[in-house]
This record gives structure tokens, C-alpha cells and sequence, in this order.
């Protein structure tokens, strides 16, 4: 029930969507007694348009989260296993297509494969099933296996995890396949900007986890102030804030240790 009820509200939330709708609106009370409120609808929305075209917001955003947990400069010398979520592969687009369809978090498999090599004595698990709302049944775990053959990684040494429908999910059944001893050293690899999320669920079941933040969308502090690229402010826009609603979520929901998961002290 959570899961399909994050998939709706998503869509209704999302501000991509909402400010469609509002055009739509605003074109449509054009032709009613109420013009005039569907005119100042349509100038918020070319409003609101503009600044997320020029003000990085989305991107400030982003880095906020990307920023939570700071990239690894010196790996531990001992990891007795690594965690890589997935979002790598689309599921959907492979199978209907007949080949392998790569998003942009393919620096998570980069990262898999280079810590692979470094610790060879590290278990793995790869932990992806499907986000998608319907066509569950196209897991992407089941479909990684020969991008990490080509990468140098005997898929015979990884445990796929291919049921987890999100972040919590992830963590659950990851630290059930798995049955993480005290005092072990798990590294975690996902996107710099989902790891507050991540690394706050899988606290949550009990799995004390070492971040390796990958895949970083923001430039940090050398990010120019304005830009104007539309597409660009409001999907970076959208992105952010489905990630800021998601800790939001998780944490009214137990699915997190906290609002805005920070660094083991």
C-alpha cells in the first residue's frame, strides 16, 4: 500500500506536473466569466517558470543533499562487503526494447566494479527490483549481470536482491540476504543525492553502513549563481524535491533513523 501510494502522490506533487496543470487551467478559465483569475494563473506560472529557468534552486537543493555525506577520499583498509543500490538499468526499456537500457547512474556499477577488485575478499549484494508502479515483473537485478561481466566482476561472487520496490525495501531485504555480523564494515555505494535516504534506512534496520557517494549531479560551490535552462531548473527542481518529500515520509513513516540522516560522530 505505501509503495503505490508514493507512485500517486508523486504524480500529483510532482512540480513539473503541477505547473502543466496550472497552464492547462489558466488556459482554460481564458474562456469562462473567470478570465481574469485564469490570467493571473497563467503569469504565475510563466513566473514561477522563469525563476526555476534562471535561479538554480533545484541544483542548491540538490547539493544540500549531495553534500550530507562528503565523497571518499581514503576507503577503509578492510570491507568485508559492499551494498550497490540500483537504479542503473531500466527494466522496462530492456525488455521492450531487447537490449540493455543504461540511465545516468551507471557510476554506482563503476563503483561496484573498482571496489570489487580492491577488496576481493568483500561479499556484494546488488539490490534492485522494480520502481515501477505496474510491470513488476521486470526486475533489474535480473538484467546486471552481464554489464558486470563486461566490467570484470564474476556475477557467480554478487547476491542480486530483486524484490525491493524502493529505498526502505532496499535496505530490509539487502540486510536479510546478507545477515551483517557486529563489527563488520559494509560499504554502501548509491547516488551523492540519495544517500541521506538511504543511509538513514538501512540505520534503520539495524545496519550501520559506510556511505560511498557516487553519481554527483551539482558542481558544489564553483556552481555559477544564474543560468536559463528550463528543462534543467525544473527537472533538478522535481528531483530535489521528491527527495526532500521522501525523508519527510520515511521519517513519519519509521522507515528512517531521521528528518536528514548526518555522519556517524
Amino acid at each position: 500500500m505505501f509503495f503505490t501510494l508514493s507512485k500517486v502522490l508523486w504524480f500529483i506533487a510532482n512540480p513539473g506536473n503541477l505547473l502543466l496543470l496550472g497552464f492547462a487551467a489558466g488556459v482554460g478559465l481564458l474562456k469562462t466569466r473567470w478570465r481574469r483569475p485564469g490570467e493571473r494563473l497563467l503569469l504565475g506560472c510563466v513566473l514561477v517558470g522563469a525563476f526555476l529557468a534562471v535561479v538554480p534552486v533545484g541544483a542548491w537543493m540538490l547539493g544540500t543533499l549531495e553534500d550530507r555525506f562528503p565523497a571518499v577520499t581514503e576507503p577503509p583498509s578492510k570491507v568485508d562487503g559492499i551494498i550497490v543500490a540500483g537504479g542503473i538499468v531500466d527494466p522496462v526499456m530492456t525488455h521492450d526494447r531487447g537490449q540493455l537500457s543504461i540511465g545516468g547512474a551507471v557510476e554506482r556499477l563503476f563503483a561496484m566494479a573498482a571496489l570489487a577488485k580492491r577488496y576481493p575478499g568483500a561479499k556484494l549484494i546488488f539490490t534492485g527490483g522494480s520502481g515501477a508502479l505496474l510491470d513488476q515483473d521486470k526486475k533489474e537485478a535480473r538484467l546486471i549481470a552481464p554489464l558486470l561481466r563486461d566490467l570484470g566482476v564474476d556475477p557467480a561472487r554478487v547476491t542480486f536482491e530483486a524484490q525491493s520496490r524502493n529505498t526502505a525495501e532496499n535496505a530490509a531485504f539487502s540486510r536479510r540476504l546478507a545477515d551483517p555480523k557486529a563489527g563488520e564494515t559494509w560499504l554502501l555505494v548509491t547516488s551523492a543525492f540519495h544517500m541521506p535516504r538511504a543511509v538513514g534506512s538501512f540505520r534503520r534496520v539495524g545496519w550501520p553502513v559506510v556511505p560511498y557517494p557516487v553519481d554527483y549531479l551539482t558542481r558544489g560551490e564553483s556552481a555559477p549563481p544564474i543560468h536559463f535552462n528550463f528543462g534543467y531548473g525544473v527537472g533538478s527542481f522535481a528531483g530535489a524535491v521528491h527527495e526532500f518529500i521522501g525523508l519527510a515520509v520515511y521519517r513519519l513513516t519509521g522507515r528512517t533513523d531521521a528528518l536528514f540522516p548526518a555522519p556517524a560522530r
